[in-house]
């Protein structure tokens, strides 16, 4: 696995050597007529994340680093708010990129968006990862992340800690949460995604997504009461 992810990481910093794979043509043109189709494609003002799965299931290493440029940051936020490690978002991320480009051909957009695609692969990777992984130590934990006294302002050093500290009690119930509550929440609150959406990537119903995120979100109050409730008691010695 670690020579994988190492291999995909010389993609990303612009090596061709993955490229000189031998890809199949596509089944009805010519490879000359494919590779101008491909570069109109790629000339284009503008082309969609369908045009850049075609490309890079192609073997074209430009759409595949557009691709990539326009979708890693949401996957690497999505395995950090999942598994609470930036080491394990950054492998996660990698193998996500790495499983695009031998799966792209696959992609069926009648079944979904592309983001639910990548939501989907991401979310099985990050699975397996905490799997391995458990118990594990929360980014919250680690004093040298990069997130760490990042809402700290000068002019206002107790408001930002006193925000910092619910940020940091907010995030450390969301990754409390089983990992079928904690998924929902993640696409659907922080995220964004609707239930069409969060129920395509996590191959489930929609009354599924409804049903976990209702339960998560109590489940979250639970925890957030209760941390409010240690705070006092450490402040004060009583309830």
């Amino acid at each position: 696995m670690g020579s994988d992810r190492d291999h995909v990481a010389r993609v990303l910093s612009m090596s061709e050597n993955i490229w000189n794979l031998s890809w199949p043509a596509a089944e009805s043109l010519s490879k000359a007529d494919a590779d101008r189709r491909n570069q109109l494609m790629l000339e284009s003002p503008s082309h969609s994340d369908g045009d850049l799965l075609r490309l890079l299931s192609a073997g074209n290493e430009t759409a595949f680093l557009e691709f990539y440029r326009r979708h890693q940051g949401v996957v690497y936020r999505f395995a950090l708010q999942m598994s609470g490690k930036t080491e394990i978002a950054e492998e996660v991320t990698q193998d996500v990129f790495m499983v695009v480009m031998g799966s792209a051909k696959r992609y069926d957009s009648q079944r979904g968006s592309v983001s639910a695609f990548l939501y989907g692969i991401a979310r099985n990777i990050v699975l397996r990862a905490l799997e391995r992984e458990r118990p594990y130590v929360t980014v919250l934990d680690d004093a040298d992340n990069e997130y760490a006294g990042q809402l700290t302002a000068a002019d206002d050093v107790l408001g930002d800690l006193a925000r910092n500290e619910r940020v940091e009690t907010l995030r450390k119930a969301v990754l409390a949460l089983p990992p079928s509550y904690r998924e929902v929440v993640v696409l659907c609150d922080l995220h964004e995604r609707d239930y069409a959406e969060a129920a395509s990537a996590l191959g489930c119903a929609i009354g599924t997504v409804r049903s976990r995120l209702h339960r998560a979100r109590a489940l979250l109050m639970e925890k957030l009461r209760a941390g409010e409730r240690d705070a006092v008691w450490k402040t004060t010695g009583s309830f």
